[in-house]
């Protein structure tokens, strides 16, 4: 058979997503895959609605979603997922047509290099003599104590009890910028894909858990300064885990602060007592994906 002028799988590596494209001709043989078979991650995350008419199935899928990986080596930061086919059994169980397939997808990002980061951009000198200070920013996640004065000296605690968590951003040489928890997950081991796994922050900065039973998880207000953010979870475990520690990676990003809050800019918490998502800046209109399980990804 003549080679399609097009690969059977695409990856555009993107600021803060890739971007998979695969063809339905998947194996060049002319019979098309279902788009239903195809999925991307540990996680199987779905495509994109398909459009039967077209030759092309697409994901879209941010850096840390589907299970994703990530490798830090001295020069790059890589990050590492799957694409799935997985065909439906045939009529006839004594039969198979189409094997599964896998394909390994890797984005690489360079740690030290002219990187605009998209979002930030210094107002007071080219860009060449700041890249030293745009490489400068550096993020925490700490346990505070109960008055949120010291960072907290014990990682232990009781069912019922409440952790507290304070995230910080700190930077030299930058416009002032906001800082956004994107993603809290917990996990029973330091693979953060592993199972079992909890996201009680999710859908860039909805504090879900806030929305369980009998919780007072909730994002602080107001903030301590725009680079810091405050929140609080209910200490919880895994149900049937014999094991009393929990792996938590939060997912922490900034934008600058003289932009608003907006649906991938936000920390929203849920308030029973209205039985609404409530920000913690901006309108309400901004924390509405939170209840329908879906926010927008920026572009």
């Amino acid at each position: 058979r003549a080679l399609s002028p097009r690969p059977a799988v695409a990856v555009r590596c993107q600021e803060g997503q890739l971007v998979v494209t695969v063809r339905r001709d998947l194996f060049g043989t002319g019979r098309p895959v279902r788009a239903a078979e195809l999925s991307l991650g540990t996680t199987s995350c779905p495509p994109l609605s398909p459009n039967p008419a077209q030759a092309f199935v697409t994901f879209v899928a941010a850096l840390h979603e589907c299970g994703s990986t990530l490798q830090v080596t001295p020069d790059s930061l890589i990050y590492r997922t799957t694409l799935f086919y997985k065909p439906s059994p045939s009529g006839n169980p004594l039969i198979v047509r189409t094997t599964p397939a896998e394909v390994p997808i890797e984005c690489h990002y360079p740690r030290c290099s002219n990187v605009s980061s998209g979002a930030v951009h210094p107002t007071w000198a080219p860009f060449r003599s700041t890249v030293a200070a745009q490489e400068r920013l550096q993020f925490s996640l700490r346990l505070m104590d109960d008055e949120w004065s010291r960072e907290r000296l014990s990682n232990g605690f009781q069912l019922g009890d409440s952790l507290r968590f304070q995230a910080d951003v700190t930077s030299e040489g930058h416009v002032p910028l906001r800082l956004f928890v994107d993603q809290c997950v917990a996990t029973a081991t330091p693979d953060r894909s592993s199972s079992p796994r909890y996201a009680f922050i999710d859908l860039r900065g909805c504090l879900v858990d806030s929305r369980a039973e009998d919780t007072g998880s909730a994002f602080v207000s107001p903030r301590p300064r725009l680079e810091s953010l405050r929140f609080l979870v209910d200490a919880f475990k895994f149900a049937g885990d014999a094991g009393n520690l929990l792996y938590i990676s939060c997912h922490l990003r900034v934008s600058p602060a003289a932009q608003a809050p907006n649906p991938w800019n936000k920390a929203c918490s849920f308030s029973k007592a209205s039985g609404l998502w409530a920000p913690l800046e901006g309108t309400a209109a901004i924390c509405s994906c939170c209840d329908i399980g879906s926010c927008p990804s920026p572009g």
